[in-house]
């Protein structure tokens, strides 16, 4: 191969995560951090500094985006398009293996593996074969093989070859206790990964990884690449680094992790039978003003909460405490205090906290 091929790889974007159309309190919105790691993830493509870009899946957060979110999300792809620099997405899981709104990706450059099949790119006099299928349910792991075969990629003749997909490989791992995916049917046999790829790019696990090995130790034919998440979705990912790759198909396979910048996030409990009201009180501020002022806050609160314990956490209450660049999300769950006619104090109505999901 005389130039390398240079690729942007990214995934789990999860666009449309707390991104309403129609805010019914003005507070920080978690949806525009994504936006905006979104914008500086492909940001080298619209400079022209690739020759390729992949989407790996969960573009978006859910399967029926608004309009707006897909336009959003699609415009840089477009302008991408125009540029003369192919695009190729997996469906994902968020997206329910298909794409919403597709008339607006409507482009002779962009390219959706809607299902399994395989597509052909020259750059600089070089063909590479990207094959690839959305992300199947239904038990993957049997099925792997005869999806790949699916894709007819061995119809296609090049010089190089990428195998795309949303999908748990064995031995990735995901969450503060390094969970590793095993032998479930929703994960994919390393083995079964054929040497003709140089390379696996896949969406789907959160946690940006390399695997090079199966389960036993044994080198994989092709490297696994997740770029991870583009941002913190949920506390499971506290502390882990968000980004996209650059990889490159010379001689060698090369790639290059570049970090986003991720919001700060901390968890907290409070057991409120210890703490009075004031003292509650005291130390959700103390909370509040010790964390970074952009920070993500959950605070989950055992024990009984009295009438006076639930005036604390009331919407007025908590917006009135933390700055406007913050978000924080308070959980009771212990048990209530009866009033008098047996009925269960009520929660606060419509706190607008927020919830940030796995």
């Amino acid at each position: 191969m005389s130039d390398p091929i240079r690729l942007l790889f990214v995934a789990d974007s999860h666009l449309g995560l707390d991104l309403p159309v129609r805010a019914r309190v003005g507070r920080r919105r978690r949806g525009f951090d994504f936006l905006a790691n979104y914008s500086t993830a492909l940001a080298p493509a619209l400079s022209r500094e690739v020759d390729i870009v992949v989407h790996g899946g969960d573009v978006f957060n859910r399967s029926a985006p608004h309009a707006s979110v897909a336009h959003r999300a699609y415009e840089p792809l477009r302008r991408i398009a125009d540029l003369g620099i192919p695009v190729f997405i997996v469906p994902g899981n968020h997206e329910r293996s298909r794409l919403p709104h597709t008339r607006l990706l409507s482009h002779r450059n962009i390219h959706v593996f809607d299902t399994p099949r395989t597509f052909v790119v020259e750059v600089r006099g070089t063909r590479l074969a990207l094959s690839g299928f959305p992300y199947e349910r239904d038990d993957v792991r049997s099925r792997f093989t005869a999806l790949v075969e699916r894709t007819q990629w061995r119809s296609h003749s090049a010089e190089r070859r990428l195998l795309c997909l949303h999908h748990c490989v064995e031995g990735a791992t995901v969450g503060p206790a390094d969970f590793t995916f095993t032998s479930a049917s929703d994960v994919i046999r390393g083995r079964e990964i054929s040497s003709e790829f140089s390379a696996v790019l896949s969406g789907h696990i959160h946690r940006h990884q390399v695997l090079t090995s199966d389960l036993g130790g044994r080198r994989l034919a092709a490297p696994v690449l997740y770029p991870g998440s583009i941002e913190r979705t949920s506390f499971a990912e506290i502390g882990e680094p968000k980004g996209f790759m650059r990889v490159t198909l010379d001689a060698e396979l090369r790639w290059e992790f570049c970090p986003l910048p991720a919001r700060p996030m901390e968890r907290h409990e409070l057991d409120a039978s210890r703490l009075d009201a004031c003292e509650f009180d005291r130390s959700i501020g103390a909370i509040v003003d010790d964390a970074p002022s952009d920070a993500v806050i959950s605070i989950r609160v055992m024990g009984e909460l009295t009438e006076a314990h639930w005036r604390v956490i009331s919407a007025a209450n908590l917006r009135s405490r933390i700055p406007e660049t913050m978000n924080l999300e308070v959980a009771p769950v212990g048990g209530f205090v009866r009033r008098a006619r047996e009925e269960r104090s009520p929660k606060p109505a419509e706190v607008e906290l927020q919830h940030v999901l796995f």
